[in-house]
């Protein structure tokens, strides 16, 4: 009996353990966040890696929610001055008919030279996946991963190329709004 009972304890502990996390809503990304990070590539051996800064706002649209990401890129030149570019993108995102996973409402055939988008949260983390083919048929995929941490939000970005990773971005950014 007593190794019954030690039996059921440690499965039932080891089933706690490998389970999963609960996936969080959508509503718990939503406001505005801001943060820096840094971009690292292949080069960053050889090259200065760049600093960035990111503001961040994910709220409702429809059934769905929405992003726009902006990003700071600074580098080169003189430290006082240096080179600055700015970029910005926004998606919306309808669900996708499974849980967790949203298709973006702009998506479109990779096949016929367009951008395919889709997000889906597993625990605690909300990714945003980009795919483009070029024209002999290799791939590039983006990945916005936002992970909710308990000082804000942990950002991982990463390109890969055919599959070869080509640039990796992380940074931490805090809500300031929402």
């Amino acid at each position: 009996m007593r190794l019954t009972a030690l039996l059921s304890a440690v499965l039932l502990m080891f089933g706690t353990l490998t389970a999963r996390a609960q996936d969080l809503p959508i509503s718990a990304f939503y406001g505005t966040w801001q943060g820096t990070g840094i971009a690292e590539n292949a080069d960053s051996l050889y090259f200065a890696i760049t600093t960035r800064d990111f503001d961040v706002v994910i709220r409702e649209a429809g059934s769905g929610f929405s992003v726009t990401w902006t990003t700071v890129i600074r580098s080169g030149g003189d430290p006082n001055n240096p080179n600055v570019r700015r970029r910005q993108a926004s998606l919306t995102f309808r669900p996708a008919g499974r849980p967790g996973v949203y298709e973006a409402t702009e998506s479109g055939d990779p096949l016929e030279g367009e951008v395919l988008s889709w997000a889906r949260i597993s625990g605690n983390t909300l990714s945003v996946n980009q795919m483009t083919l070029n024209d002999t048929g290799g791939f590039e995929l983006t990945t916005y991963d936002r992970t909710i941490t308990g000082l804000g939000m942990d950002l991982s970005f990463r390109r890969l190329r055919d599959g070869e990773q080509v640039r990796s971005v992380s940074g931490r950014l805090i809500k300031i709004a929402g």
